[in-house]
């Protein structure tokens, strides 16, 4: 080797050669040429974040589109106490307006048989109670017109679903019209033509894919949306009516175009997206969507197409959403319904009427008698009144206030309130199968000397989240009345913590956010 060797403890010559190298790497990085790739700097970097909010900071209207309307199970579920629980619970947090449920005109209500002769038999014992029952909750019904009576079918083609709901079209058309007209008719002799103004009727569910078996199936709808549509305004033209309640935001500018072009009444539409829905399915692309903006894309979709059609201030209504159309615990029974619920309301905001989640309660049976309290169902309550995760997002959500302040962040959504109360809602996203690092947020509050401190809450897996004590039972499929209770109380949030605000200057608060989860603040006098 002729190379001159460097004996390795010659320390001054090492020490002066990585002087030299430092320097060298600094000029690169401060001109650009160079930038640190370490995975270890970079998480560093993306989970600290500094948030500043002033008080004079601009505002503009913030209506919680997010909680007017939530769906449920079938309608016949709403004569059980269990239902009626749940509600209770929810309208006590929400002040929800509407419930939509599923199947009015199914046999089990009992609303539609025939004689001998064919003749039509109308029994409103059933729907009286359900609608009564609604109504001395303060709820009003979301009116699903559907699905088809047996005798009243052309096909006896039945849902997969449990309760094996007929979907196909009527053999008399105007049989489905008469059944529209008296049932309408009877809403307004016991309720009142004001009352049942106030509410909506939505034509059908997801008649694009498997709840319809018209063929072919969007222009059968079409004569199923026509008929019902000219029927419920001869009843009373101030009755609200729309569709087309499709699965996977489709049909929505076809749909406003064919009741344009053929004088149809329409006076709403509504469509449905679920986060784990397919880009082929929505976009007709092979993208790979995250859960994080699925349905947020989808609203910028239809709203688009409606603002673009011949009726652009049609009230746009999503009569169902969630985070997933399957069973998944990891997903609609965990904390991670706290990030993704309010990065889905900070994106959607200004683009929708109104957004029912799906659904209020895990009483529901599409797929059977529920085997276990959590089990990746819809509901905000597990079985047995027990509030999940869920249920906390919407307590601590609806303590927004109804003026936005417009920040510049993707994980903080800053709200103000009547009296000027600040409340700022932050939230540590990951995808649900991520296990996730705890993020640093640094909130800075400047201005505002009406207000002496903050409340903090937080919902994550050791505060408010039922399932985490669910586990640490052995997850009992069927818990005790002790276990019940258990988690009915973790189910609850705990007290805020309580942070007084400085006097004269910048008020600095710095949360560690574990993953999955999300935190208020609330200025508070």
């Amino acid at each position: 080797m002729n190379k001159k060797m460097i004996p390795l403890n010659n320390k001054s010559f090492l020490a002066k050669k990585t002087k030299n190298i430092l320097k060298f790497m600094s000029f690169l990085i401060l001109s650009g040429t160079f930038s640190i790739t370490n995975s270890f700097a970079k998480s560093d970097i993306s989970t600290l974040e500094t948030i500043t909010i002033n008080d004079k900071d601009k505002t503009r209207a913030f209506p919680h589109f997010w909680e007017q309307i939530f769906g449920s199970g079938r309608a016949i579920l709403s004569l059980r106490e269990s239902y009626h629980k749940d509600l209770k619970k929810v309208k006590e947090i929400t002040d929800f307006k509407y419930v939509r449920p599923h199947a009015i005109f199914h046999d089990e209500v009992g609303i539609y048989d025939e004689d001998s002769n064919g003749k039509a038999i109308y029994n409103f014992s059933y729907i009286d109670q359900i609608y009564d029952g609604l109504l001395e909750q303060g709820v009003k019904p979301f009116v699903e017109l559907g699905f088809m009576p047996r005798k009243m079918a052309s096909k006896l083609i039945e849902h997969p679903f449990n309760y094996k709901q007929i979907t196909s079209p009527p053999k008399d058309w105007k049989k489905w019209e008469d059944l529209i007209s008296a049932f309408t008719k009877h809403l307004v002799s016991r309720y009142g033509e004001k009352e049942v103004s106030k509410w909506y009727f939505e034509v059908w569910n997801e008649p694009n894919i498997d709840f319809w078996s018209g063929e072919p199936k969007e222009d059968t709808y079409y004569e199923l949306y026509d008929r019902t549509a000219k029927t419920l305004k001869a009843v009373n033209s101030k009755f609200l009516i729309g569709g087309p309640a499709t699965a996977q935001a489709a049909w929505v500018d076809r749909f406003i175009k064919h009741c344009v072009d053929n004088k149809i009444p329409v006076d709403f539409v509504t469509t449905h997206v679920y986060a784990n829905d397919s880009a082929k399915d929505v976009f007709g692309t092979n993208e790979n969507i995250p859960r994080k903006t699925m349905v947020a894309r989808s609203v910028k979709k239809v709203y688009d197409q409606v603002k673009n059609s011949a009726k652009p201030n049609l009230p746009i209504i999503w009569s169902e959403y969630n985070a997933s159309y399957k069973n998944e615990q990891n997903v609609t029974d965990s904390t991670y319904m706290g990030p993704w619920l309010a990065n889905n309301i900070r994106q959607c905001d200004g683009m929708t009427t109104f957004m029912s989640y799906w659904d209020f309660s895990d009483v529901f049976e599409e797929q059977g008698v529920v085997k276990t309290p959590f089990y990746g169902g819809f509901g905000l309550m597990a079985v047995g009144n027990i509030p999940k995760a869920s249920y906390n997002v919407f307590k601590l959500l609806h303590k927004l206030g109804t003026q936005r302040i417009l920040i510049d962040s993707e994980s903080a959504l800053a709200t103000k309130k009547t009296d000027g109360a600040r409340v700022i809602a932050l939230w540590n996203y990951f995808e649900p199968e991520e296990i996730g690092k705890d993020k640093q947020i640094k909130l800075v509050l400047k201005g505002n000397k009406k207000f002496s401190h903050i409340n903090i809450y937080k919902l994550d897996k050791n505060h408010g989240s039922a399932l985490t004590l669910w586990e640490k039972m052995g997850k009992p499929s069927f818990p005790s009345i002790d276990q019940q209770k258990k988690l009915r109380n973790a189910g609850e949030l705990t007290p805020p913590q309580i942070k007084d605000l400085s006097k004269g200057k910048d008020t600095v608060v710095n949360l560690t956010l574990p993953p999955h989860s999300l935190f208020l603040i609330e200025e508070v006098k």
